[in-house]
């Protein structure tokens, strides 16, 4: 079982949302959200197997390489456990491919999708990056690669906070539980590719920071083609725009939930909700 935190508001019947982060970090990248999101919804927190305090987890299931479909159903374990039927999902980087995975195999779960530097297509630089990963990760430190990819993804001066807490976080990864997930990049083009084509109408909200440059143009486009999605594009970010910006990040996400909670669904439209 994963390890989780929960905030429950005394108010009955309130929404859930479920933050899922990216790989390399943990729930603790979305303290700059907590305060905020716990006045106005219940909140659950969960540490992916081998990250956080999650550690030592696929040992106490199945000592193999796992995929996207082990992690996500991970995810939906302790859903079960705290019965929560249906819920608000939050996820940032390599997390949004997992809640766009839970939306495919229990989209009853799913009331709406807030994607924070959503990862939909792999670009030529991210497919190089992915490649060298690949033909180097047996003989390089799994720090430095990871250190190399934040900084590629994450190259900007104003990025550097975002870019030194995934990097701390992911110090505390084993390196074999690192091999574990280095080792879906396999599984990704084909999984983004299925995700693109397949449009699941759940309402979906992108967030992504405006200096995004490896993962915005992909988004940009995904949206011409899916219905019930929006992107909101925040100035002075990058790809972790929780953490760049957190204050817009946040208030657009709750205001986007709001939404979604009292109505359920939304005609495609401004993302000003008007006519919503």
């Amino acid at each position: 079982m994963l390890h989780y935190k929960t905030y429950e508001l005394e108010e009955p019947g309130a929404p859930w949302v479920v933050f899922v982060h990216g790989a390399g970090g943990s729930s603790s990248i979305w303290f700059l959200q907590i305060k905020e999101f716990i006045k106005h919804f219940n909140v659950l927190l969960v540490d992916l197997r081998g990250h956080g305090k999650s550690k030592g987890i696929a040992a106490h299931k199945e000592d193999r390489h796992y995929d996207f479909e082990d992690i996500t159903r991970d995810i939906i374990e302790v859903l079960d456990l705290l019965k929560i039927q249906k819920a608000h999902f939050i996820g940032i980087s390599l997390g949004t491919i997992l809640i766009r995975n839970l939306s495919e195999i229990a989209p009853e779960r799913v009331t709406s999708m807030i994607m924070g530097g959503a990862i939909i297509r792999l670009n030529i630089r991210a497919k190089v990056l992915v490649t060298l990963g690949n033909m180097f990760k047996r003989f390089v430190p799994y720090m430095w690669l990871y250190s190399f990819f934040a900084w590629i993804i994450m190259p900007s001066e104003r990025h550097k906070k975002s870019r030194l807490l995934f990097v701390n976080e992911a110090k505390k990864v084993a390196q074999k539980e690192f091999m574990r997930w280095f080792r879906l990049t396999y599984e990704l083009t084909p999984l983004l590719k299925y995700f693109e084509e397949k449009d699941t109408g759940i309402p979906t909200l992108y967030l992504m920071g405006e200096e995004d440059h490896m993962f915005l143009p992909a988004v940009r486009y995904i949206i011409t083609r899916h219905t019930n999605s929006w992107l909101e594009v925040i100035g002075n970010s990058g790809h972790v725009c929780n953490v760049d910006q957190p204050r817009e990040f946040n208030a657009r996400a709750i205001v986007f939930l709001k939404k979604m909670s009292a109505a359920g669904s939304c005609e495609k439209g401004s993302l000003q909700f008007a006519t919503c």
